[in-house]
């Protein structure tokens, strides 16, 4: 039996709209194996998004349970959670969230930092040239085209070895050439780092690469498939 990494049991978030409450998720019950690349794909509105913010502890459920590594993650306080995340979590974006101020090196080299690790900037050079950016490590962020900055991104979600990588439409401001760069990239850690990855996506070419593609619908499940699907019409 595939050990259980991250696990949701009848979660539902409820958020406060201008009209009044609105429900995101409707007791979603969900588990990702170790090593399991997982797709979340459906309709902008569907909940991909929010499904994955519970994964990552970014946001509470209201409803129900969220575990990770065997986790509780809603008994968890914000500073328990944001520990947790550092040691056993790599999360990408859309946006790339760099600090601007800092250089690629910095950028890469902060969540060590923060836990403490001597060789921080040791380690964030070799993950920064593991992407290709040997050369741009000193270049900050205004000076790095997309593909570079999402690339720095990568690195420094990998360079505390997680377990776990998250990813919100990580190619979703990028042209498709770029973008099939960071999917190899992506899928790259995966493998390196041994970690189980799940991502949200409209594009079906990123989607079609993992193991399982869960679709979601009106804030719940509405299929999951072991096996890529035929995906026309999945990029809505």
């Amino acid at each position: 039996m595939v050990e259980s990494v991250l696990e949701l049991k009848e979660a539902g978030l409820v958020l406060d709209g201008n009209a009044g409450p609105v429900e995101i998720l409707k007791g979603v019950t969900f588990k990702v194996g170790r090593g399991e690349s997982v797709g979340l794909i459906g309709p902008s509105g569907s909940g991909k998004s929010s499904l994955l913010m519970l994964l990552g502890g970014l946001e509470r459920a209201t409803s129900g349970s969220v575990h990770a590594l065997g986790q509780d993650l809603t008994v968890m306080d914000e500073d328990a959670l944001a520990r947790f995340r550092r040691s056993n979590m790599g999360i990408v974006f859309q946006s790339f969230h760099l600090i601007p101020t800092m250089t690629a090196l910095e950028n890469v080299a902060v969540p060590l930092e923060l836990a403490g690790v001597r060789d921080a900037f040791d380690r964030a050079a070799a993950e920064l040239a593991a992407m290709g950016l040997g050369t741009r490590l000193d270049h900050y962020p205004a000076q790095l085209s997309g593909g570079e900055q999402q690339r720095v991104a990568l690195a420094r979600a990998a360079v505390s070895r997680p377990a776990i990588f998250l990813a919100d439409e990580p190619t979703g401001n990028l042209d498709g050439t770029t973008g099939e760069t960071i999917m190899d990239l992506l899928f790259g850690l995966r493998d390196r780092h041994g970690a189980t990855l799940v991502l949200v996506t409209h594009a079906p070419e990123l989607a079609a690469r993992c193991d399982r593609i869960v679709r979601l619908a009106d804030g719940a499940i509405a299929s999951d498939d072991r096996r890529a699907p035929a995906l026309a019409g999945v990029a809505e």
